[in-house]
């Protein structure tokens, strides 16, 4: 399966995040508004949970990182993840392609050979399905989780407040399957539309109080990305784990939306892995372009995403340096 920050501009503001009961982080929502970093955490969502996480695809473990990001972007299959609708035989069904800006109830199925809606998937992190949603543009994103309800229709309510061309990922991995695929589908939020143009490259961003800056070059044989996380300028040593990993990382290829979500080397409790200030991943991106990074990350009980823009580094220019 395809392994999913806010701006890479240190001077945006961002909404505070709520902490949900029980020291859960309630994070339903990003968005990155004229290249800013812009969070929108709503509360409590009658269906479906919000942003709790990233799912590991394909199991609990992160012990081989570069075969798991290859699978994320779709080498398998030949294509990167979240480019098809249909997939190895399932489809994503939307109960609605176009919606009014504002707080909807969207709905959908996840259809199986057969035509009928899938039942029984192998969870993926704790979660059976994790819904990303993101403007055509990458100025918003966000990561949430349905709830299934018994005839396969996944629910949840989701806060679209602009007008825009969206794109919808499903990251599922049914049991007939058995492994992990993302699905994608287009979705349109009626009304005037002003498209933004893609936040520029930056390898420093701030969210909340946080800054994040990411080290490393994205290259399709794949390289190593280490973020590393402050707050008021003192390293954060002290991340909490978020769905058994300290981060989770999302890219998105400006134009077409290829889709790729990795998880970082070490895991927490595992006796070697620290907890901050740095955060590594081991990424392998399906092609040249210009790549939007979402970084999600715990610490003081919130889920917050910090988001970078970087453009592919070649392999000559990478021997040349050295």
């Amino acid at each position: 399966m395809t392994t999913t920050a806010h701006t890479t501009h240190v001077n945006a503001a961002a909404q505070p995040g709520h902490a949900e009961p029980g020291g859960h982080a309630e994070h339903s929502s990003h968005a990155a508004h004229n290249g800013g970093a812009h969070a929108l955490h709503d509360g409590h969502a009658p269906h479906g949970d919000a942003h709790e996480g990233h799912a590991e695809h394909g199991g609990g473990t992160h012990a081989d990182h570069s075969a798991h990001t290859a699978a994320h972007a779709g080498h398998e299959a030949g294509l990167p993840g979240g480019l098809q609708i249909t997939q190895d035989g399932y489809t994503l069904d939307l109960d609605t392609t176009i919606a009014e800006p504002g707080r909807i109830d969207f709905r959908f199925r996840i259809l199986g050979p057969d035509g009928s809606a899938v039942t029984e998937f192998d969870a993926i992190h704790d979660r059976e399905l994790h819904l990303i949603v993101a403007r055509r543009e990458l100025t918003g994103f966000w990561h949430v989780h349905p709830q299934r309800e018994a005839d396969g229709t996944w629910v949840i309510q989701l806060d679209l407040p602009e007008a825009g061309a969206y794109r919808v990922f499903t990251d599922v991995a049914p049991r007939a399957l058995g492994r992990t695929i993302t699905l994608g589908a287009d979705l349109a939020i009626a009304g005037h539309y002003a498209p933004q143009p893609v936040p520029a490259v930056a390898r420093v961003t701030e969210v909340q109080g946080y800054q994040v800056s990411v080290d490393g070059e994205l290259r399709t044989e794949g390289d190593l990305l280490t973020l590393t996380v402050r707050k008021n300028g003192e390293p954060v040593t002290d991340l909490q784990p978020y769905l058994a990993a300290f981060g989770h990382l999302v890219i998105l290829r400006a134009g077409d939306l290829a889709y790729v979500h990795v998880h970082p080397n070490g895991e927490p409790g595992d006796g070697i892995t620290p907890s901050g200030p740095e955060v590594t991943f081991h990424t392998a991106v399906p092609g040249p372009g210009t790549y939007r990074l979402f970084l999600d990350f715990k610490h003081n009980n919130v889920v917050r995403t910090a988001a970078f823009t970087l453009a592919t580094t070649p392999r000559q220019a990478h021997e040349h340096q050295h």
